[in-house]
């Protein structure tokens, strides 16, 4: 019985994903909407690379760093959208296995290294706010480079250390998912065998990369306000000559005889 139920599992190489249902009506207008949503996407990320490469006016970190997030942008949309474009223009929705995985695998990257990409441009913001002076320094070509590198390396690292623990399991079933692509939470429950260590390798991982992230976001915003506050305002030298004014005492009995000629006037007698 049991080696029956194996020859079962395996003959499973294709997956249905079946998205946002059948409705013929609803497919066309989903179609156009996602299509125009990735041609956007696209053209518009595509755009900003093009622009921070030809103008040597945009070779900064800050743009740099922009300019890699909209490849990882691109990357993303297409690793998604294709797909599911295809799949409600032609209403196939099956997906092989192994295409699952890649589009899987290849989504784990790209959101890891967008999410340290956006942490490098916080770092790189509070370095330009809170010590501009040695910003150049600090910030230059090199630094941006490695900082770029290890968003990469730290996003592939996790999908080795992944995909490792996930070849100590067969893929069981389903094959009908309610989803519009292959994700993790979806896939996680289908292999067979104990996944407890799989998923709480996966959720202790994220919590610990979550939180990194998150704590060094706030600590460049944090420092990024408090550099701000400390800077002297703009107000306090335009009250300067009312400050000072009103505690000099020809000032006040000048004011005082101004306040007093406006009394009188106000209650002079009509003619």
């Amino acid at each position: 019985m049991e080696a029956a139920e194996r020859r079962n599992q395996t003959l499973i190489v294709e997956l249905i994903l079946l998205g946002f249902g059948n409705d013929p009506e609803l497919q066309p207008l989903l179609f156009l909407l996602f299509l125009v949503i990735y041609i956007a996407a696209v053209t518009g990320n595509l755009l900003i690379v093009v622009l921070v490469v030809s103008d040597s006016h945009l070779h900064t970190p800050m743009y740099y760093f922009v300019a890699n997030l909209s490849t990882v942008e691109i990357c993303f949309v297409s690793t998604i959208l294709p797909r599911l474009i295809g799949s409600l223009a032609t209403g196939d929705r099956t997906i092989s296995l192994q295409n699952c995985y890649v589009q899987f695998y290849i989504s784990v990257i790209l959101s890891n290294a967008e999410c340290l990409l956006l942490t490098a441009m916080c770092y790189d913001r509070y370095l330009a706010i809170c010590h501009p002076l040695r910003y150049n320094a600090l910030m230059n070509s090199r630094v941006c480079g490695h900082l770029v590198a290890w968003a990469w390396i730290f996003g592939i690292a996790y999908y080795v250390m992944l995909h490792i623990f996930i070849l100590q399991f067969r893929y069981c079933g389903p094959k009908e998912f309610d989803h519009f692509y292959c994700d993790f939470a979806v896939l996680i429950d289908s292999f067979c065998g104990n996944t407890r260590i799989l998923q709480r390798l996966a959720f202790y991982f994220s919590i610990i990369s979550n939180i990194g992230v998150f704590l060094l976001t706030v600590t460049s915003y944090i420092r990024i306000i408090t550099s701000i506050l400390r800077i002297p305002s703009i107000l306090i030298p335009l009250l300067n000559p009312v400050l000072y004014c009103l505690r000099n005492k020809d000032v006040h009995q000048a004011l005082r005889k101004a306040l007093l000629k406006l009394v009188a006037f106000r209650h002079r007698p009509e003619v």
